[in-house]
């Protein structure tokens, strides 16, 4: 069996920057950079760029079934697939201040990508971790801790986010059964000098708005200390326990 690593949502200004670093960390390793979007070939020789669904379990299905034709364990993943805001079948999603903002379709949205699409992976790979230490990481956000809730507001983000923690937390579980060598870390960035951001970057002190390079850097080195027996993780990008 050969290890990989994989990088979903791989376009992205963190996906992006997972990918470079990587690849330069992990030399030998073949790394996975999928992505919906066509991406750069400006790549290192150890990155396979596939442009698939990342979003619909058919696509992920066969890409983990091309993992067991190619003899290939995961040794990491990590999932960068989130939204905030931004357009979505001819509407514009926007954080809600207020009850009244709050609508089916936007919610629907907010819960699918930010919580459906993970766990769909979850539960594809539970079977495909390699035997070896290995990991999933799932970008997640302090706003979703439901005891750290303070200020309200963002209804939608801060639920699905919730949800995320709650999907990942019940799957360290079954992880603990079925791929024991796994730990499951909800990893919470900061405020990324990235799209998803940029509208809510005005109120950020400059100190506290990260480059891709920095948060990527900070959870990369945190990897190594994790134990999937103490699995499942919800950290910040300061690698502080962030309470679910």
């Amino acid at each position: 069996m050969n290890d990989v690593i994989i990088v979903i949502g791989a376009s992205g200004g963190i996906g992006r920057e997972l990918v470079k670093q990587l690849s330069e960390k992990h030399t030998d390793t073949p790394v996975y950079a999928l992505s919906r979007k066509s991406q750069s070939a400006d790549v290192a020789s150890n990155v396979i760029c596939v442009n698939m669904r990342t979003d619909d379990e058919k696509a992920i299905d066969d890409f983990c079934r091309r993992l067991d034709e190619n003899n290939e364990k995961v040794r990491t993943a990590i999932s960068t697939v989130g939204i905030l805001h931004g357009e979505v079948d001819g509407h514009n999603i926007e954080p809600e201040k207020r009850l009244e903002d709050i609508y089916n379709d936007q919610l629907l949205r907010y819960f699918h990508v930010n919580s459906v699409v993970p766990t769909l992976w979850l539960k594809h790979l539970v079977d495909r971790m390699s035997d070896n230490t290995s990991q999933i990481v799932c970008f997640s956000a302090r706003v979703g801790s439901i005891s750290d809730n303070q200020l309200g507001g963002w209804y939608g983000y801060r639920a699905s986010k919730a949800a995320l923690n709650m999907l990942l937390k019940t799957a360290a579980v079954e992880y603990g059964r079925r791929a024991k060598s796994t730990t499951l870390l909800s990893y919470h960035p900061g405020t990324v000098d990235t799209r998803l951001s940029e509208p809510f970057q005005r109120n950020v002190k400059p100190e506290k708005l990260f480059s891709p390079a920095f948060t990527v850097s900070q959870l990369l080195s945190v990897l190594p200390d994790l134990s999937a027996e103490q699995s499942p993780y919800f950290l910040d990008w300061d690698h502080k326990v962030v309470t679910w």
